[in-house]
């Protein structure tokens, strides 16, 4: 049920308005109403409102002044505009300028609940993931001093306009972040459209970006709508945009400066209106210097740089991860538990695969385990990335490392404990180890 949710009806007819009450209060929602524009102000002055539902043609106030008044008084508050056939090129227009939605008269009551009921869905996603403490939640997480601070940073930019250059390691959960950049936007009940520029060959990534006419090339038998205009109204993530050529860079450098893109084969231009965040694990700084991405290309779009921290840097989290998988993978029903020694020994391991390694590397397990339990045989860690500091003057890192923990040990006098808390590892790690490499640690191990 909706009893606490308010709609505003705005329309001149009250025939229409007696309608909506009908339809918006058998599902409990909430109705208040206003007959012309300048009445709706003052409805919406005086109390909360979720939203509104407006005729687009009405004597003085029309709906779209309407609605310019609420996007600059009331920014976020949802508008559906009610529009006449002939009406729908203005209609389309007035979504441009920020209404979420159009319906067309005679309406379909069914149809017009089923677009409430899913822009208050929005919404609520918006208040719940922006309240202090839930962003962190969302972001599987968030107790480290550095998942702390990208919460706040997320909170603060996410509400803007600004153009966002996300940086991190690959794996970091870059496109998790942009697509809470745009939930957490006004621009949430638009598109959201993924770009893979790293995986997609140069020779089609500008048909797919731009779009191409019919006959431009070869075995193009019809018009096709490119990736950037499919995301107006809403947001473009162009992930691995450090991929992408010196002939790309310039289209993408132009459409960022004029807002208009022109089809491949096409002569004439589009405007498209859409926020544009940007990932890359390249150092686009070196990338610049060498000659290799546009340095005003990377200005336009670093308007906002936020830097991802990788997960050997928010390793207070990696628990909360890793219950989070191991409930995802649980497919027969049941949650698998970390062996105390697993639990240690991902929090001493590197991770260089970030967060999409631990996600691989614990659903793996849950298909080895046997018995409920996660063990050490059941994790892969890559051994070359272990956090272990490895002599300089031996080539083979597997008998590198051997010598590492058999000196740490002569220099504890065999004492597992110390060994283990002179190299900064846990004690359990260090008997894996010991174990692993078959060093006799005589009678002094402990």
């Amino acid at each position: 049920m909706n009893r606490e949710r308010t709609i505003l009806v705005v329309d001149d007819d009250e025939g229409v308005r007696q309608v909506l009450q009908d339809l918006l209060a058998s599902v409990g929602y909430r109705t208040v109403f206003a007959g012309d524009g300048e009445e709706a102000l003052l409805r919406l002055e005086n109390g909360d409102v979720d939203l509104v539902v407006s005729d687009d043609k009405m004597p003085g106030m029309s709906g779209r002044e309407l609605l310019w008044e609420c996007v600059r008084r009331w920014p976020g508050l949802p508008v559906v505009l009610l529009t006449g056939y002939g009406t729908v090129p203005e209609a389309v227009e007035a979504i441009k300028a920020g209404a979420v939605d159009y319906l067309l008269k005679p309406f379909d009551g069914r149809e017009l609940l089923g677009k409430i009921a899913s822009i208050l869905a929005v919404r609520d996603t918006r208040a719940w993931i922006g309240g202090r403490g839930l962003l962190a939640e969302e972001l599987w997480g968030g107790k480290s001093p550095a998942m702390q601070r990208l919460c706040k940073l997320i909170e603060r930019v996410a509400p803007t306009e600004a153009t966002i250059l996300l940086l991190g390691e690959s794996g970091t959960g870059k496109e998790k972040i942009a697509g809470l950049l745009h939930r957490l936007s006004q621009r949430a009940y638009g598109p959201f459209v993924v770009v893979d520029c790293g995986s997609t060959p140069s020779t089609l990534l500008e048909s797919e970006l731009f779009g191409h006419a019919k006959g431009a090339f070869t075995n193009a038998f019809k018009d096709k709508k490119g990736l950037v205009a499919e995301a107006h109204g809403g947001t473009l993530f162009l992930d691995e945009i450090g991929n992408i050529s010196s002939e790309m860079q310039l289209r993408l450098l132009r459409f960022l400066q004029e807002r208009r893109i022109r089809r491949v084969g096409d002569v004439s231009e589009t405007p498209v209106n859409c926020r544009v965040i940007a990932a890359t694990n390249a150092d686009l700084a070196e990338l610049v210097r060498r000659g290799e991405f546009r340095e005003d290309l990377y200005y336009r779009l670093k308007v906002i740089a936020i830097q991802v921290p990788p997960l050997r840097e928010r390793k207070p989290d990696i628990p909360i991860l890793a219950e989070r998988f191991l409930q995802m993978f649980a497919e027969d029903g049941r949650v698998r538990k970390l062996d105390p020694e697993v639990a240690e020994a991902m929090l001493d391991y590197a991770w260089p695969g970030n967060v999409r390694e631990l996600r691989n590397m614990l659903e793996a397990a849950v298909i080895l385990s046997s018995d409920g339990v996660i063990r050490m045989e059941d994790m892969q860690f890559e051994e070359t990335d272990l956090d272990l500091p490895l002599p300089g003057n031996v080539l083979s890192l597997e008998d590198s490392e051997r010598q590492v923990i058999v000196s740490a040990l002569e220099k504890s006098n065999w004492v597992v404990k110390d060994a283990a808390d002179l190299l900064g590892i846990s004690r359990r790690t260090m008997h894996y180890k010991i174990k692993k490499f078959g060093i006799e640690t005589g009678r002094r191990a402990s």
